[in-house]
């Protein structure tokens, strides 16, 4: 018994020995702007970057396979002491947010059955592809509301996705873990949006759903700078030619394009409300 404890007292103390001795040998020393750009990073891990972790980007921009404003959740403070850590200029980027392009909520699309099993979005694609007729929309289960890390996104009383511009950070996980692909990420500048998905032809659409994008072209046709286009039986807008104008906004006759201004209309039967009232109002006098 004495021998045996002494035997591995003695392995013991040569493995410790060759450990140290090992570390010692193999020790790479960590570069100290990698450590300091660890520490500039948000630490939230998104992978919104393309690369594992904050301290996978880290190691990325230091060795020079990614730019210093590679973060995308960071934030403009972020991208400006990564820059200055370099010593490079800070290019700043124009800040994504995620917009939800489905508006068909519990009242305007119809379910083909009722769906009881886990409260997850992708489980709930595995039975038939989603309990909704329109195999493009939203199911309402709030996955991206509980992958947000930053509290962005919130499930209203319709089972929609309500995002919240200021606390977006454009990190993406909230889009990647759509099983839908209803989340896309837009420049905070564009306002105006086509919120459908769908690519059925309108006739299926409009059966599946009240606010979806029955293809009418209305958009397309009033838009003096192209930015609206048809793809696939669904109008889409280029974020690069929109300049916001509005004139979409009116046209449709599904309210499926939102005006994202703060403060004002935000589509067509409101805008149509508030010309009948107000000409109720002049008729009155």
């Amino acid at each position: 018994m004495l021998y045996a404890i002494l035997g591995l007292g003695a392995l013991g103390f040569v493995f410790g020995v060759s450990l140290s001795l090992a570390s010692k040998k193999f020790f790479v020393k960590l570069d100290p702007r990698e450590e300091a750009v660890i520490k500039s990073l948000p630490g939230t891990n998104c992978g919104a970057c393309g690369f594992p972790g904050c301290s996978g980007l880290a190691r990325a921009i230091i060795k020079g396979d990614a730019p210093a404003n590679a973060c995308t959740s960071g934030g403009t403070d972020v991208i400006k002491n990564v820059s200055h850590i370099m010593g490079v200029e800070a290019v700043i980027k124009e800040k994504e947010v995620a917009v939800i392009m489905c508006k068909g909520g519990k009242k305007e699309a119809r379910e083909k059955f009722r769906y009881i099993g886990v409260n997850d979005c992708k489980a709930a694609t595995l039975i038939a592809d989603g309990n909704k007729s329109c195999t493009y929309a939203c199911l309402g289960l709030g996955t991206c509301e509980r992958v947000c890390p930053y509290g962005a996104i919130r499930m209203d009383d319709n089972h929609l996705p309500v995002v919240d511009e200021e606390k977006c950070t454009g990190c993406t996980l909230c889009a990647v873990n759509c099983p839908k692909f209803i989340i896309k990420m837009i420049p905070v500048s564009n306002k105006i949006h086509i919120r459908c998905n769908s690519l059925d032809k309108g006739a299926v659409t409009k059966k599946n759903c009240t606010v979806g994008c029955i293809v009418c072209k209305k958009c397309e046709k009033v838009c003096p700078l192209g930015a609206i286009t048809i793809v696939n039986n669904l109008a889409v807008i280029d974020p690069l030619k929109c300049d916001n104008c509005r004139k979409c906004v009116p046209e449709c006759p599904t309210d499926t394009i939102e005006n994202y201004f703060v403060g004002e209309t935000r589509y067509a039967s409101l805008i149509e409300e508030l010309l009948e009232k107000a000409t109720v109002r002049s008729a009155t006098g």
